[in-house]
């Protein structure tokens, strides 16, 4: 009774990466030699046999073509290779993140050109930036304040980045979002 739930409830995994020798479902396939060289249109069976008899597997390349691409090399390279493009992959991907600056409708100049260097060390960095302007209480009457600030940092930012997402209202405050060229 142990034995039987045990199995019951284990873990059904699928197998991860191409299917190799035995695996291939498909009754004939295209067989790519070890060089490289194409041997042509073969029976499964017969390329299995044919890598066994140099050592290497029958892995499954393309399986969605018609009859389905199989090479013959070893397993264990194959998925060594695969883990290294994937690593390289990995590493070359640039994560961009949002950086967001907030400023009032009266920012003083010497903060504003303060918020707007360090906007431009981010986008440097590659990062892009979001700016906000919050108004409070009477402010929202004076909307075209934040709209001329807006402006501005268009203007500032226009060597550096463009614009993502352009000034638009969010409840009482107004939002842009810019992007490295």
């Amino acid at each position: 009774m142990v034995d039987f739930k045990q199995n019951y409830f284990q873990r059904r995994t699928k197998d991860k990466g191409p299917r190799s020798n035995n695996r291939i479902s498909s009754p004939d396939v295209q067989v790519i030699g070890s060089e490289g060289d194409n041997l042509g249109i073969m029976n499964t069976n017969e390329a299995i046999s044919l890598a066994k008899s140099q050592g290497l597997d029958l892995i499954e390349i393309a399986a969605n073509a018609n009859p389905p691409v199989c090479k013959i090399m070893d397993m264990g390279k194959f998925k060594y290779d695969a883990q290294k493009k994937a690593n390289l992959a990995k590493k070359k991907q640039k994560i961009v993140s949002l950086k967001e600056i907030k400023m009032r409708p009266v920012t003083e100049t010497h903060d504003y050109e303060f918020k707007v260097k360090n906007a431009k060390k981010f986008i440097a960095k590659g990062d892009k930036v979001k700016f906000t302007i919050r108004f409070k209480g009477r402010e929202l009457q004076h909307s075209h304040l934040g709209n001329e600030l807006m402006v501005k940092i268009k203007e500032d930012m226009k060597d550096i980045g463009k614009v993502e997402l352009h000034p638009k209202f969010d409840g009482k405050q107004m939002i842009m979002v810019i992007q490295p060229l």
